[in-house]
């Protein structure tokens, strides 16, 4: 899964038809605020009227309206929120009324919207019971496994079948420059136990001493896998926002001046 050329945004290739799938990307958009791209985010400073012009463009582009996003801030937890039809233009036109990390439903028109910057975002569909989910998974979240949890919600709520289900792990920070400390790769042990350090490479580091390299794509199929979706139906898509900060945003590499991107999954 990679961004083809004269895109602004990537879709998923494998899921069937019935969705609208899209992981947005720098390119496009209006500028603000020395936010230098494409930002769909209420919550990076820039005027709401710029942010909903470039949620406009994106969804122009990708087949959903901005009047249809459900936008919501995020808190590196587990929360799963279900999302309703009226509540549509959450972050935009409406207040959000909740924190959430992930969002599911199974109405037609509701465009569930996560917004990260080398975080991990996870599409989920089921085309046998028409639902979807939509998982923003950094370390923090894939540590409490925010991806399985979100697939066992949708079947507790829609009746679902992981083995019906569709995945899709967006851009994200990959192993090669996601540096981290010693407790990043234990709390990956503490989830997934010892399948966790084939993702997991240690190097020492000049003047850093030893450093561990972690793949949180790796880690985050593998939950996926574990809560029941068949691993031919997952799909990875190939970009470091870090190395690839030209055209995706990326936290680490850029800091606090920056935008966000929009990871977004609607029935249709």
């Amino acid at each position: 899964m990679r961004l083809k050329k004269g895109n602004i945004h990537i879709s998923c290739e494998k899921f069937p038809s019935g969705v609208v799938t899209c992981f947005s990307t720098r390119l496009g958009g209006k500028s603000a605020c020395g936010i230098e791209g494409m930002s769909p985010d209420p919550w990076k400073g820039q005027p709401i009227e710029i942010v909903r012009e470039n949620c406009a463009e994106l969804g122009a582009a990708a087949g959903f309206k901005a009047e249809d996003m459900y936008i919501t801030s995020q808190v590196h937890g587990d929360t799963i929120k279900k999302v309703s039809v009226e509540e549509r233009g959450t972050g935009l036109f409406l207040p959000v009324k909740m924190d959430a990390d992930a969002l599911i439903t199974d109405k037609p028109r509701v465009a569930l919207t996560i917004r990260t910057a080398d975080c991990t975002p996870i599409l989920i569909y089921d085309p046998v019971r028409r639902a979807i989910g939509a998982a923003h998974a950094g370390h923090k979240g894939t540590a409490l496994d925010i991806a399985g949890k979100t697939v066992r919600r949708i079947c507790e709520e829609y009746g679902s079948k992981p083995q019906d289900m569709y995945a899709a792990i967006g851009p994200c920070i990959s192993k090669c420059c996601f540096e981290t400390d010693g407790d990043v790769p234990v709390a990956m042990k503490e989830v997934l136990g010892d399948a966790a350090e084939s993702a997991v490479t240690e190097k020492v580091i000049p003047g850093k001493g030893l450093k561990y390299y972690v793949d949180l794509k790796a880690i985050n199929k593998m939950l996926l896998e574990r809560a029941g979706i068949n691993a031919e139906n997952i799909e990875i898509a190939e970009h470091c926002t870090y190395c690839e900060s030209n055209l995706f945003w990326s936290h680490r590499k850029m800091g606090k001046l920056r935008g966000s991107l929009a990871a977004v999954i609607m029935l249709i």
